[in-house]
């Protein structure tokens, strides 16, 4: 008798904590802050980012889009987006219109994740676990609609390609990886030579924060890299954190910001969104994040 009221303890909280990460926590969308200290002699003043990723949205998901344009009332600088936009095609012109309006009136960079191309599919989650290596493709997005709107709303997208962005502590060097976890990164197709002329600060992006890409981006002197992909674990266990984020970076960098040994920061936005065959989130709030960026030691 005890064991059985044990077993149905056991299996009533296990209900609860789905139905609570299935209905609640997928929702209750968190806005995060973070101070960096990377900007270099040059800047003429600090440099506020909003970093936002993985909305993988779906028509009618209106309450996320509505966060996104919250979110640019709080007076970025400069807007960093890393990818996993979408979940289908008809959600093109929604995301587009909540980035332009977020991106209005200053500076804006991207690249794209998997899901800006391919669309979702069913999975066993245990291959998250199990077989992380295993790759399944949906069917193909137009890409190409998406990235023409962006960049007309006023984002530099970027992929194997580096710019320089002009904001308001100075001009921004800025290099973007294709997707590794797709094998869409080329590095070899970037210009790796470091800027020509004093900048305020050097960022990198890519989506899925592989070490291969992290570890070039610091090997090359940038001072902050961006990424999405890992949704912070998706599911995380209080006190231990991320048991799996789908890349090959250390679990414990699965979300926010770390440093790791080198020169280069790098933060993980845990992600706005889920894929539409796993919509569940446990003590690992959807979030969008602004980085403070300021003056570093050399400054």
């Amino acid at each position: 008798m005890i064991r059985r009221r044990a077993l149905a303890v056991v299996a009533g909280a296990g209900t609860a904590a789905v139905a609570y990460g299935a209905l609640l926590e997928r929702r209750w969308y968190a806005l995060r802050t973070a101070t960096v200290p990377v900007l270099r002699p040059a800047a003429t003043g600090p440099l506020r980012v909003l970093h936002l990723s993985d909305l993988h949205q779906l028509p009618g998901q209106r309450h996320r889009l509505d966060f996104v344009r919250a979110c640019g009332a709080t007076g970025p600088d400069l807007v960093v987006v890393t990818g996993d936009l979408l979940e289908a095609d008809a959600s093109i012109a929604e995301v587009v219109d909540a980035l332009a309006g977020v991106v209005a009136g200053r500076a804006g960079v991207a690249v794209l994740g998997a899901h800006d191309y391919w669309g979702a599919t069913p999975k066993n989650p245990l291959d998250y676990l199990v077989a992380p290596e295993r790759r399944r493709y949906g069917r193909r997005l137009d890409t190409a609609r998406l990235v023409t709107g962006l960049r007309h709303a006023g984002y530099t997208v970027l992929h194997n390609d580096r710019a320089t962005v002009a904001t308001p502590a100075g001009p921004v060097d800025v290099a973007g990886l294709g997707d590794p976890h797709i094998g869409y990164a080329q590095p070899e197709a970037l210009d790796w030579q470091p800027p020509s002329a004093d900048v305020a600060v050097r960022l990198a992006l890519v989506h899925a924060p592989y070490r291969s890409a992290v570890e070039r981006f610091d090997r090359a002197g940038f001072d902050l890299a961006f990424a999405g992909h890992t949704h912070g674990g998706q599911l995380r266990v209080p006190g231990i954190g991320a048991l799996a984020n789908n890349s090959d970076l250390p679990l414990r960098r699965s979300r926010g910001l770390s440093r790791d040994g080198g020169r280069l920061w790098l933060h993980v936005s845990a992600g706005l969104g889920h894929s539409r065959f796993a919509p569940v989130r446990f003590a690992c709030r959807p979030e969008a994040t602004l980085l403070d960026l300021v003056p570093g030691p050399a400054s």
